[in-house]
């Protein structure tokens, strides 16, 4: 069959899958499922005759949608907050894991741009950074203790207003995507630049390794958190800029609920990262190195673990259930 033959044939049943995915019309539990079970054979036969079609995005992209509303259904005396965390935010970090590689590939590059910049222009540390950090940070290396600025303020002073500062700069990052994405891009621009020109001044001083040994003892979740905060606002973005064969507005209303819960996600992240910082990252000149490399490895470990590794195992899960997925 011709795939514009095939679209025309099953147009209206999707169209009505859609409005049932909206709340717009109302479905009881058993036609919604049957509905699924038809778009899943739809997308089986899309991905088998037109692979490289865009027939075959929006199927997955709506039978992953219709998922998500019969799962919620089949789940009975579940604490909510558990069900969040363990189940609802990786189905969708493993739907929109695409906008995690751009970010990631993004942060990679415009840290090495950072880096680069801070190598080939003397000037660029102290514009990007400001003179008072850089004359303060460089009287700390002089001093023995490349990251004695941590130490400043006291431990639950420091872990307030850290985490609230982290937190502002996260949703700076996420709501940022309301401008297409473009806002989003450019408030993470300006933060890896500084990330790169920031680790460079301490490699040209050359205490690069012990500032790594303090700096990403709570670094490791704060960036990592960051970066899954851009790509909620590129997910958010992208709702805007591509509706698919929703209304725009239908489109923001769906990637503004599916971004949120992922930024949502990254709280408890952040307040990890502001506790280390304000506790922990200020002792780290005193701490023997495997001790300092086990906090790092570990906190990094658990944050990649949670949006990279455990997202694809609970969609296998659910397919060893013989609960269809896409």
């Amino acid at each position: 069959m011709r795939e514009v033959a095939f679209i025309k044939q099953n147009k209206e049943k999707w169209l009505e899958l859609e409005q049932a995915i909206l709340g717009k019309s109302i479905k009881n539990p058993d036609e919604i499922a049957n509905l699924y079970i038809q778009i899943v054979n739809d997308l089986s036969y899309a991905q088998t005759y037109y692979p490289k079609s865009k027939t075959v995005v929006y199927l997955n992209h709506l039978a992953s949608q219709i998922f998500q509303k019969i799962y919620k259904t089949k789940r009975t005396d579940t604490n909510r907050l558990a069900y969040f965390f363990k189940t609802e935010v990786p189905i969708l970090v493993y739907q929109y894991q695409r906008y995690l590689l751009y970010a990631f590939v993004l942060f990679f590059v415009i840290v090495g741009i950072g880096v680069v910049s801070a190598k080939y222009d003397a000037g660029f540390i102290r514009n990007t950074l400001s003179d008072a950090y850089v004359d303060e940070t460089l009287e700390n290396i002089k001093n023995g203790n490349p990251v004695a600025i941590y130490k400043s303020g006291s431990d639950w002073g420091s872990f307030i207003g850290i985490t609230f500062n982290n937190i502002k700069v996260g949703m700076l990052c996420y709501i940022s995507g309301i401008f297409a994405g473009i806002g989003t891009f450019i408030v993470f621009l300006q933060n890896c630049i500084m990330i790169g020109a920031f680790q460079y001044m301490f490699y040209e001083q050359g205490v690069f390794w012990q500032s790594v040994r303090g700096i990403w003892i709570h670094g490791s979740m704060e960036i990592f958190a960051i970066v899954i905060e851009t790509a909620a606002g590129f997910i958010l973005g992208a709702s805007i800029l591509f509706p698919r064969t929703y209304s725009r507005m239908n489109s923001f209303k769906i990637g503004f609920k599916d971004s949120f819960k992922i930024f949502l996600s990254t709280f408890p992240f952040t307040f990890a990262a502001g506790f280390l910082e304000g506790f922990i990252t200020r002792y780290s000149i005193d701490m023997p190195i495997w001790l300092s490399s086990m906090i790092i490895l570990s906190t990094l470990s658990l944050i990649g673990y949670y949006y990279l590794i455990y997202p694809s195992k609970v969609v296998k899960q659910i397919e060893n259930n013989h609960i269809p997925t896409v």
